[in-house]
């Protein structure tokens, strides 16, 4: 167990107790901006508007070729705790995010896109759990995803606190290797940022990743009952843009081999975590090549993405006879395979394990 989780020892739920005649803690808020013009002034409004913290709001705009950088040195001659940053050249979400944390103060950093907004008193929300837990070094909480103009209602009302070990957090997301976090929805201590280091280098799951390396280093809380953040769903995102069913097997992989290849790689758990993640990535990669069989896709290129990545990560006996059968599987699939009543109960089964996930997040931020 990593040094800060011994102060907990377990997971905890617990009743917040939010702090109570202390100063206001100092915020640091990045927004990284291409070509977000029409949205990056609510963005900034949602920040100045948190109550009962003191934010500065850093805009890095990663040379727009809209009127975006116009806009924000408009925002900052306004407000005096708006400051711009400026790339002459495009340098990519990774560079643009880490150039604006390198010169935030404030004592806890968040890092949100110009498309996205925190709800109100999500800053405060995410503090109280923080002042509570100085081990903590990352608080997140539900993300609201929306599609049309119109923000949804955000709940506001606090019901409890969890606070997971980081190692524990970490385990559990190496035995489900999926991304649990948006990315506005997250509350950083810029202590734990500063001494794990900034995003690494990583397409799209730089982010990610860096979730995976705080938590080896400090503990995580996630806040029940209450919405921290809008997140903007649009065609013109990044993920919807770049990102399918391949693209995001193969980057979750490329951000695990990334996270045991830094420092997370030096706790004393390292080993053991990589082993279970490696298991994990085996399992859903021969589960995808089924699934790929099941729907009539055959030997598509997500599936020999998924046999190869199952070779590499060296399957055992069982395994192996597994990925035989899909093999020849493949070769005589027809088109017809899908309707298979077998295939068919596979798909159902599987729908309805995700749902229960889904729901099970969507309550306790987890699957």
């Amino acid at each position: 167990m990593n040094q800060t989780a011994n102060t907990i020892g377990h997971v905890m739920r617990t009743t917040p107790t939010p702090a109570r005649n202390v100063e206001a803690a100092s915020v640091s808020v990045v927004i990284p901006c291409y070509n977000y013009s029409q949205y990056l002034k609510q963005a900034v409004e949602s920040c100045l508007s948190q109550d009962a913290v003191a934010v500065d709001v850093i805009i890095v705009d990663d040379a727009s070729t809209d009127n975006s950088l116009e806009i924000a040195r408009q925002i900052s001659q306004e407000h005096s705790n708006v400051s711009v940053l400026s790339h002459l050249s495009n340098k990519g979400m990774v560079e643009t995010f880490n150039d604006g944390a390198k010169t935030a103060a404030g004592e806890f950093l968040v890092r949100l896109d110009a498309d996205d907004l925190l709800t109100p008193g999500s800053l405060s929300r995410a503090i109280d759990v923080a002042r509570a837990f100085p081990s903590v070094g990352l608080i997140y909480g539900h993300p609201i995803h929306f599609f049309s103009n119109q923000l949804p209602k955000p709940r506001a009302r606090v019901t409890s606190w969890t606070i997971w070990p980081g190692t524990e957090w970490l385990r559990a997301r190496c035995r489900f290797p999926r991304n649990v976090i948006t990315s506005p929805e997250v509350v950083m201590r810029r202590s734990v940022v500063e001494r794990v280091g900034y995003q690494a280098p990583l397409r799209h799951t730089p982010d990610m990743e860096l979730w995976l390396r705080i938590s080896a280093f400090a503990d995580v809380a996630y806040i029940h009952g209450v919405d921290q953040a809008w997140h903007r769903e649009h065609a013109g995102s990044m993920s919807a843009k770049e990102v399918d069913e391949l693209v995001d097997l193969r980057d979750r992989r490329e951000a695990y081999e990334t996270l045991f290849a830094g420092p997370a790689g030096t706790i004393a758990e390292a080993s053991q975590l990589r082993d279970v993640a490696s298991a994990s990535f085996l399992n859903e990669a021969l589960y995808i090549a089924r699934h790929e069989l099941d729907r009539g896709a055959g030997c598509s290129e997500l599936f020999r993405f998924c046999i190869r990545l199952a070779e590499e990560l060296g399957p055992s006996s069982v395994q192996r006879k597994t990925l035989q059968r899909l093999m020849a599987r493949a070769d005589k699939t027809t088109p017809l395979s899908w309707a298979h009543p077998t295939a068919m109960g596979r798909r159902a089964i599987g729908r309805a394990k995700s749902e229960m996930r889904i729901a099970h997040w969507h309550r306790n931020g987890v699957y």
